[in-house]
């Protein structure tokens, strides 16, 4: 097979169809693009699913997070405690609202916030955690609820979690609030948006103002109201972070394939995980010892010592090949952004060094998946 004879195999890509197809074209038919009944309908099914009594769409998980931190009054002078080995928008949040991160190390089989490093990292100015469900692996939630004060916050950063379970509880539903992601490298995808689960009414009723500008009441209410003179209270300085019915009517869609999803991803992260065994040199992602992995992300270590090439050398080599990876993620105390903070973290950096995602998505065939463990035998022999 010739260079340009080689086939392609990304690293994810959405399963989108008919059925997101004619569920888009339904909403602009309808005229009503905005957010509407589609997102409300998306908000209470995503809310089952995940057996949370609350469910407010948004734009983006960033902004969810963001909403979160900001109804829970987390501001200026206040820490919040952020896994070191994460997406950068964790930590931006807290930036954002005028908090300051603080880093804690994580677990180098899982890759999530190691629970026997936070009570090193809590202070008095400490407001809230933000345990990340990396990859889709539940962080070991029991441990960081027994570790942490009681007045503290938890939000669950669920951006990879979406159909994860902890000890027979859905992500979504362990701590005081919890943000999905449906970008297009997530399980299921409305494009860009996010979603907030929460069982607290209280702060749902906040969420949902504050998406919306702080209007106390939404668009599709003031739409239907028999006073077209009246306009909204505004009681509260809110921000633009509302989902459109385009997005909802798709999210809808992909809910009813997310258990079909699920289901495939882990059958082929088992056949990974018995196909590379034979490769000593590349540490496959850990089962989940407390429910159901989400398997967003299939992410390898690769070792420093016995690989017969370094980290980027394979990924080069793999992407020469047609192979798409990508490293896990981010070592955010070694962005130049967060550098001035000047965590302790080894761990998260090499995790940000040795990692490897490889191809793993549902729109990969049986043939995709055994010639991503071949060109890797590839190189294991030409060294």
């Amino acid at each position: 097979m010739t260079d340009a004879e080689i086939k392609s195999i990304p690293i994810s890509a959405p399963v989108l169809g008919v059925a997101e197809i004619q569920a888009v074209r339904e909403v602009l038919e309808s005229g009503w693009v905005t957010q509407g009944p589609r997102v409300a309908a998306f908000e209470e099914r995503f809310a089952k699913v995940h057996k949370v009594k609350y469910a407010v769409a948004v734009n983006s998980c960033t902004s969810g997070l963001h909403l979160v931190l900001h109804a829970m009054g987390i501001g200026q002078g206040d820490e919040v405690i952020v896994p070191a080995f994460t997406w950068v928008s964790t930590a931006n949040v807290v930036a954002h609202c005028g908090a300051t991160p603080v880093f804690v190390d994580v677990e180098r089989d899982s890759f999530n916030i190691d629970p026997l490093l936070i009570e090193g990292a809590i202070t008095d100015r400490t407001r809230a955690i933000i345990p990340v469900h990396l990859f889709g692996l539940c962080a070991n939630m029991e441990a960081i609820q027994k570790t942490i004060p009681s007045n503290l916050k938890i939000l669950e950063d669920a951006a990879c979690a979406v159909g994860a379970e902890y000890q027979g509880t859905p992500a979504g539903g362990l701590g005081d609030a919890a943000v999905f992601s449906f970008h297009p490298r997530k399980t299921i995808t409305t494009g860009e948006g996010g979603m907030i689960t929460t069982n607290d009414e209280e702060l749902t009723e906040s969420l949902r103002r504050l998406r919306n500008h702080g209007a106390s009441v939404s668009e599709e209410t003031r739409h239907h109201d028999p006073k077209p003179h009246a306009l909204p209270v505004f009681d509260d300085i809110g921000f633009n972070y509302r989902m459109t019915d385009m997005q909802g009517s798709v999210g809808l869609e992909q809910l009813h394939k997310l258990e079909q999803f699920i289901s495939e991803r882990a059958e082929w992260a088992e056949w990974y995980r018995q196909k590379l065994s034979e490769f000593d040199w590349i540490r496959c992602p850990v089962e989940s010892q407390h429910g159901c992995h989400g398997w967003q992300a299939f992410v390898t270590w690769i070792d420093p010592v016995k690989s017969p090439v370094s980290r980027n050398d394979l990924m080069d080599r793999l992407h020469a090949r047609g192979i798409a990876t990508r490293p896990g993620t981010h070592a955010l105390h070694d962005l130049g952004a967060y550098r001035k903070y000047q965590s302790n973290c080894p761990v998260a950096s090499e995790c940000a060094a040795q990692t490897m995602a490889l191809p793993f998505h549902n729109r990969m065939t049986g043939e995709d998946y055994i010639r991503v463990v071949e060109e890797l035998k590839r190189v294991a022999i030409s060294g």
